[in-house]
């Protein structure tokens, strides 16, 4: 099935405004990492107590943040969470922060929260469904496999592509999928959402997702450079990008529609990492067209004018 018959956009001629675009939404992360909301880590990672509480009715934010100050938890993040059951709006979940050093003194917050719940809800007991505890040992260490596991993927896949292309190829894929681990992260800052486990999850499927679609690119590339071998590269890439645009537009627009339900219906559980595929795949598609191509033309055309010979897959040797 194909959308899109003899398409001939000169993507390449629009590096410039790719480039803009990618900048503007790197650097607003970068920017709110370091400045505004920082790297909002969650329990899983920073260490602490999250309680999810059911009430009777639907809960006052005000009057439960009264309750923790009350009993002295001034430090607390109350968060009203949906859900696709009918019980969705008397949901909340507590988050206490890392108090203490050891991992033995998350009990004391868990019994301060059910006690000033106890203490300021008399006609009806809100029911405490789920606690989460996670010391502070726990945390680094979770912290420490998150970032090995998504380094370690990133270097897999640009060894696979060094064997299966070129090493260029490789890096420029690898370039592309950093671009998007970088903008989804920085999305994730700038809305002050909590980077969990379901996150980290999601961004590495997200990395499969960008590379795959990237080797579809190269792939194609591959092809038609061994059938045209006097033809500019820029030309063959420009060619092998509107080649594949049908496939592209149809998988991600399946894909993405996929992950944008999940988003809108999945309930506050799946909403990290939801939110992350939604983001990473916008990204992800737009990056293998936009980042990985432009950037192998360019250190091309760099080797061209320092007078050598571009570095083509399987050997084959064409001008730059």
């Amino acid at each position: 099935m194909e959308l899109f018959r003899s398409t001939n956009i000169d993507w390449l001629g629009k590096k410039w405004y790719f480039l803009g675009f990618s900048l503007i939404f790197s650097v607003a992360g970068i920017l709110s990492l370091l400045f505004w909301h920082h790297l909002p880590l969650g329990v899983d990672f920073k260490g602490g107590t999250q309680i999810r509480v059911e009430f009777a009715q639907t809960p006052n934010e005000a009057h439960i943040r009264q309750a923790m100050d009350r009993a002295g938890l001034h430090d607390a993040t109350i968060q009203r969470i949906s859900d696709p059951s009918g019980h969705a709006a008397n949901k909340v979940i507590i988050a206490l922060p890392q108090s203490s050093a050891t991992d033995a003194a998350h009990d004391a917050g868990r019994q301060s929260v059910e006690n000033a719940l106890l203490a300021n809800y008399h006609d009806s007991t809100p029911s405490i469904e789920q606690v989460e505890i996670v010391g502070p040992t726990a945390g680094k260490q979770l912290q420490k496999q998150a970032f090995l596991a998504t380094i370690y993927s990133l270097i897999g896949m640009l060894v696979y592509l060094w064997f299966r292309f070129e090493l260029i190829y490789g890096v420029a894929a690898v370039v592309a999928v950093f671009h998007d681990t970088l903008i989804t992260i920085g999305a994730f800052s700038l809305t002050n959402q909590e980077i969990t486990l379901t996150v980290i999850a999601a961004i590495l499927t997200l990395i499969g997702y960008s590379m795959n679609d990237t080797i579809v690119v190269f792939d194609r590339i591959r092809e038609n450079l061994a059938l045209s071998r006097r033809e500019s590269l820029a030309y063959v890439v420009n060619r092998s990008i509107n080649q594949t645009l049908s496939r592209t537009v149809i998988s991600s627009g399946l894909t993405f529609l996929t992950v944008l339900s999940l988003y809108l219906f999945g309930g506050e559980v799946l909403h990290g990492f939801s939110f992350a595929l939604v983001v990473g795949i916008l990204i992800g598609t737009y990056s293998s067209i936009a980042v990985a191509a432009p950037m192998l033309v360019a250190y091309q055309e760099w080797r061209a004018k320092r007078g050598k010979t571009a570095t083509l897959p399987a050997g084959k040797k064409a001008k730059a």
